[in-house]
């Protein structure tokens, strides 16, 4: 899973976001930091309405939340979720052996050059090769 701040970059990159059953996501504010949900059919259900997408709790007792509005949340992509989305700009994914201990090299192709983006995990490094498209398009 994405960190906090990189999912923040990518929707301020103009990542957009519909929501699926399966998808995690963290409310916005100080009180909810670390807790992280998942969009399910069961629990969480994305509803939505003419002034926009809300998130809403079915059910749930240990959290004082009926709804929560789509703009409040923060969506934690997956891996597989970011990949698809780099669509034919990604090139690949390579596993290195490096002095720190295992990266993660993603390879994209921006405005016609290859950029490579490195991270412990998979996950960053798709989503900072993401981050540049997305800037790229703007």
């Amino acid at each position: 899973m994405i960190s906090t701040p990189l999912a923040r970059r990518l929707h301020e990159a103009g990542l957009t976001w519909t929501p699926v059953s399966g998808d995690a996501f963290q409310v916005a504010g100080p009180e909810f930091e670390g807790d992280v949900f998942t969009v399910s059919d069961m629990t969480i259900e994305a509803h939505t309405y003419s002034t926009g997408t809300v998130l809403g709790f079915n059910g749930t007792t240990e959290w004082a939340l009926d709804s929560v509005a789509l703009s409040d949340a923060v969506w934690l992509p997956r891996e597989d979720q970011l990949r698809d989305m780099l669509g034919s700009a990604f090139v690949m994914l390579e596993r290195v052996d490096a002095v720190a201990g295992i990266e993660y090299d993603v390879t994209v192709t921006v405005d016609g050059d290859s950029v490579i983006f490195v991270s412990e995990d998979p996950a960053e490094s798709y989503g900072m090769a993401l981050i540049a498209l997305l800037e790229n398009q703007r």
